[in-house]
């Protein structure tokens, strides 16, 4: 027997600015609405993934030594070509012999993932599965797109059984048109090649007549209509048309377009993940590189993370455009750089890549105390003691004391806070913070999460950082 295809846990995750179209708008002489995400400058889809990851796998209550593979959808992985999957599999905690597959190349990329650890869960070649998708568009300068494109992650804990959410049905269509596209070696998206025709004689057509297939097996197979649906919106207008035509009454994405911006990759699953928090069908629809794929997700009860989506969207702050420029790498300044000490492909980086990923301490076995990092302490910090146990340190602390550097050495970016934090299981860390450390003071309370330090010599270098907790 084939084992059912169901959705134990999702989680998301937005970037911290958001970008004023306006702002875009006034620099290029044209008027333009909403807002987009945008990645701060140690942010992007790696950092973006890891903590939607890990917001639905403590959702689902999981061990992460259980996770059988990692599925992982974005336009543009941080290497072009090289460990981008396996540096996210380390960083949410998996196990070295986790499987899964990195899918990118168009905002396709998304449902492909999706699909693929469906499919691997209804082989029988995985138990637990892990979906992500995420995206940090970089929208060529003066294009119509640049005011919409977004950033944002979403994450899908599929299992064989025990969820409260089951994929049923599918759909896709394929057509060699050119929508939204990068060539080779190109670093920016450019926008679609000619509106019009995409409009009236791809997009509609084909998400019309995919949709209507949807509505057909949600009314005859699934046994009940579909009562939510997530709906690709190119240019802030198509996603309300082919909703009309559809008959749709509840498009969940328009509130995560209207917040996001268009998200890429990360658009489909972050516009439907949100409606899993209501018993019903949710029909959840993502396009691109000339494709269009249709799934549906029968909700029975609640799936775990569902509620919080909206929460996690919110918010950000405002970003200005030359911010936002200097971020995406499109107005960089003259002069040199600082380069770090030890180079990211060095042997002293790849011995201590499983530490500063896995967020490792050394707990000694006579004393109990936890040495950090590991790699620079070969004996005990307490009691000179040789004998240690590896385990993954807490992700939640206070404060011990900081300072501010108000001057610093490009690429890093002043002021940088830089925070000696005592974690909950007793280890002391001293890290980066995030932001200008306006609202770090001694005993704040804070998280550690994933971000980007540098791009040394063509190598994004990640390590953790201190994030004050929100206050409710």
């Amino acid at each position: 027997m084939t084992p059912a295809v169901q959705v134990l846990a999702v989680g998301a995750a937005a970037p911290a600015w958001r970008l004023d179209a306006a702002e875009v708008g006034a620099a290029w002489n044209r008027g333009s609405r909403g807002q987009a995400a945008v990645c701060a400058p140690d942010e992007d889809v790696l950092t973006l993934a890891a903590e939607a990851a890990s917001r639905a796998l403590a959702a689902s209550g999981l061990q992460t030594d259980i996770v059988d593979g990692l599925w992982w959808g974005t336009t543009r992985p941080p290497f072009a070509e090289g460990p981008s999957h396996a540096v996210l599999a380390r960083a949410i905690g998996l196990s070295h012999r986790s499987g899964g597959a990195l899918c990118s190349g168009s905002p396709h990329a998304g449902i492909e993932a999706l699909l693929g650890a469906a499919d691997a869960i209804g082989a029988g070649t995985a138990r637990v599965a892990v979906v992500v998708v995420s995206d940090a568009l970089v929208p060529g300068n003066g294009t119509p797109f640049e005011a919409r494109a977004g950033a944002g992650a979403a994450a899908v804990v599929l299992v064989s059984h025990g969820g409260n959410a089951m994929l049923t049905e599918r759909v896709t269509r394929t057509q060699p048109f050119l929508d939204r596209y990068r060539g080779d070696g190109e670093a920016d998206t450019r926008d679609l090649y000619d509106p019009r025709l995409f409009r009236e004689e791809i997009f509609l057509p084909a998400v019309r007549e995919l949709g209507e297939q949807l509505v057909a097996l949600a009314g005859a197979g699934a046994g009940d209509k579909i009562r939510a649906w997530s709906l690709p919106d190119p240019d802030g207008r198509l996603g309300s048309t082919i909703a009309k035509e559809l008959g749709v009454t509840t498009n969940a994405s328009a509130a995560v377009y209207s917040a996001l911006g268009d998200t890429g990759a990360a658009a489909a699953l972050l516009g439907g993940i949100g409606a899993l928090d209501t018993a019903g069908s949710v029909a959840i629809v993502g396009t691109g590189g000339g494709r269009t794929t249709g799934v549906i997700v029968s909700v029975k009860d609640p799936v775990r993370g569902a509620s919080t989506i909206e929460g996690v969207l919110a918010g950000g702050r405002p970003a200005t455009y030359a911010e936002v420029l200097r971020a995406r790498g499109q107005l960089v300044p003259s002069g040199e750089t600082v380069q770090m000490g030890v180079p990211p492909q060095s042997a002293q980086f790849v011995r201590g890549a499983d530490e500063m990923l896995g967020l490792l301490g050394a707990r000694c076995v006579d004393c109990g105390t936890i040495n950090t990092p590991p790699s620079i302490h070969p004996h005990c910090i307490s009691c000179g003691s040789a004998k240690f146990v590896l385990e993954p340190l807490a992700r939640h602390g206070r404060v011990h004391t900081f300072v501010v550097n108000q001057t610093m050495p490009a690429p890093f970016v002043a002021p940088l806070p830089i925070a000696v934090v005592d974690l909950d299981d007793g280890a002391r860390v001293m890290l980066q913070g995030i932001g200008d450390g306006s609202d770090i003071s001694i005993g704040t309370e804070v998280e550690l999460v994933l971000r980007r330090y540098a791009h040394e010599r063509g190598v994004p270098v990640y390590g953790y950082k201190v994030r004050p907790m929100e206050r409710p």
